[in-house]
């Protein structure tokens, strides 16, 4: 069964039809789902839907995006609720450079932070990194990420970049921008990369795989994900579920 590593299933999008698509999901061959905190507020509800499914997992931190307001006491939660048997991992945590808010500085003290807890609370890491691929790569080695380990979520850019992630032992989120007809990039990096390292993921409500895209995604879309692996990759179907079924369960280790 498919196992949905990165959703947004706290996000309004969902507020009218959530407990209705959560019953349907192990219908639609959908085991399991990690669903991922931003910020605070989303960390926090995340944990509320980890407590209430016993099919979702949550990764807790704050988007580079979501820095501007972080306090001590943050990360004093995030601390906290890391031990919680439902939380999987640090996440989703980075940068990006496509937006500027806040400042540089702010999203690279942050990320060094939230990076520190993750090694000391012992859980691997899921990353978001946009038009930043340099920057996120030299503090994910200068902070000893090889021995954190996690997911590099929503992988957007090239080979080059990816062998050195693949390298550090690192797992590559591969979700609904495969399908798209301008993904030729993404393309060759599934046909590079080994099935041991791949995850699947929507970030759902986001990223909706044609023939949906720009409608709200969920994990019920991720057949369409499977289907475009299994022709880059010449295995069957059946294999790409298992196969990432099992990696995602080994990323965050249960």
């Amino acid at each position: 069964m498919i196992f949905d590593t990165h959703a947004h299933y706290d996000d309004e999008a969902f507020d009218e039809d959530r407990e209705e698509l959560f019953a349907s999901l192990f219908a639609h061959g959908i085991e399991a789902v990690t669903n991922v905190g931003a910020s605070m507020k989303t960390s926090r509800s995340t944990l509320e839907l980890a407590e209430n499914y016993p099919y979702i997992y949550g990764a807790i931190g704050v988007h580079p995006n979501e820095t501007g307001e972080m306090t001590e006491e943050d990360m004093q939660w995030l601390k906290e609720q890391s031990s919680h048997k439902k939380i999987v991992a640090i996440g989703e945590i980075g940068l990006d450079y496509y937006w500027d808010e806040p400042d540089h500085e702010t999203q690279k003290t942050w990320f060094i932070r939230q990076l520190g807890l993750a090694k000391e609370v012992k859980l691997p890491v899921v990353i978001h990194s946009r038009d930043a691929a340099k920057d996120t790569l030299d503090m994910m080695k200068a902070e000893g990420g090889k021995d954190i380990g996690g997911v590099i979520h929503c992988f957007s850019y090239g080979k080059e970049i990816a062998r050195e992630y693949l390298n550090m032992g690192y797992y590559l989120g591969i979700g609904g921008v495969l399908t798209f007809k301008n993904a030729r990039k993404l393309k060759e990096v599934v046909e590079y990369m080994p099935m041991e390292q791949l995850v699947l993921e929507t970030d759902c409500p986001y990223l909706a795989p044609a023939p949906n895209r720009g409608k709200r995604n969920s994990s019920l879309y991720l057949p369409y994900v499977v289907q475009e692996i299994s022709t880059i990759k010449g295995i069957p179907e059946d294999a790409v579920i298992e196969i990432t079924n099992q990696n995602a369960k080994r990323l965050y280790n249960l």
